[in-house]
């Protein structure tokens, strides 16, 4: 999984999920030691030695926020008919339900279970709100620029001599604008072909044969884009489920244009229809 493609929403939900299992280890509930005896050899239970309440709260917790950050990098996978998030988030308000009244019945409630609860809550808050509240939408890491980890000694995918990712440098357009110049951009003066201007040269020009190597006006070509919002990726067989989810603040390589859609390539090889290209920004 890409990291760069977790939200602000799946730290939160990682971060109660990590402090949720470290809670498992922590006293269950507290006690006072009388007057002049020895509670040194007093063993205080933890969620360990109750397998009811370590599964239905804190294991629990635990295997709901690993499906939910799954599901939010595979989109579509399902479990019972259920989506892998839905599921997940089932199993988090599950695990709150049960902290909440386990802590109402227990006298001197421990370490270990108030933290718990706390950790149950905030999971709940992260896998609920995450989707719904902006804050939690924007990436958990900033955005990395296409031309970032070029240096290996192979050029990527789409990559020209001496260039990041074979982009001309400059100020960034958005999908669908037409750039003032540049060499393959539609209605820029492309190879062997005079500036606007000159009508006697460019009659001179329009006599003889296009030269092998300059590229049609319309021709398509490959560039790299980044999404203002979390957006689904399906299948080129039309499916109605998508193959993945593209995320805010990672670059995704667009190799082909079909009508208003791209046809987008993931970072681990996943090509597949992006239908709504509002927005987008290119590299």
């Amino acid at each position: 999984m890409n990291i760069r493609s977790l939200t602000r929403g799946d730290g939160v939900v990682i971060g109660a999920a990590v402090v949720l299992f470290i809670a498992s280890f922590l006293d269950f509930s507290s006690y006072d030691c009388p007057q002049g005896v020895d509670c040194s050899r007093y063993d205080s239970p933890n969620a360990w030695d109750s397998l009811g309440l370590l599964m239905s709260v804190f294991l629990a917790g635990v295997i709901g926020a690993a499906l939910v950050i799954v599901s939010r990098a595979m989109p579509g996978r399902k479990v019972v008919g259920l989506d892998l998030g839905q599921f997940g988030t089932a199993l988090t308000v599950f695990a709150l339900w049960t902290a909440f009244w386990t802590i109402l019945d227990v006298n001197n409630a421990g370490a270990g279970l108030i933290l718990g609860l706390l950790a149950a809550i905030v999971l709940v808050a992260g896998t609920v709100a995450g989707p719904l509240i902006p804050a939690f939408k924007a990436p958990l890491l900033s955005p990395a620029s296409p031309a970032q980890g070029v240096g290996t000694g192979q050029a990527p995918y789409g990559a020209g001599p001496g260039q990041g990712y074979g982009f001309p440098a400059g100020q960034q357009q958005p999908y669908g604008a037409q750039p003032s110049q540049g060499y393959g951009y539609p209605g820029a003066p492309q190879q062997g072909q005079p500036a606007q201007g000159d009508p006697a040269q460019a009659q001179a020009q329009a006599q003889q044969p296009a030269q092998g190597g300059a590229a049609p006006a319309g021709e398509f070509s490959a560039f790299w884009f980044a999404v203002p919002v979390a957006r689904p990726l399906y299948g080129e067989d039309g499916s109605p489920n998508p193959i993945a989810e593209l995320a805010p603040g990672t670059w995704y390589l667009a190799v082909e244009q079909r009508g208003q859609s791209l046809i987008a390539q993931t970072q681990d090889g996943r090509r597949g229809v992006l239908q709504d290209t509002t927005g987008i920004q290119r590299g």
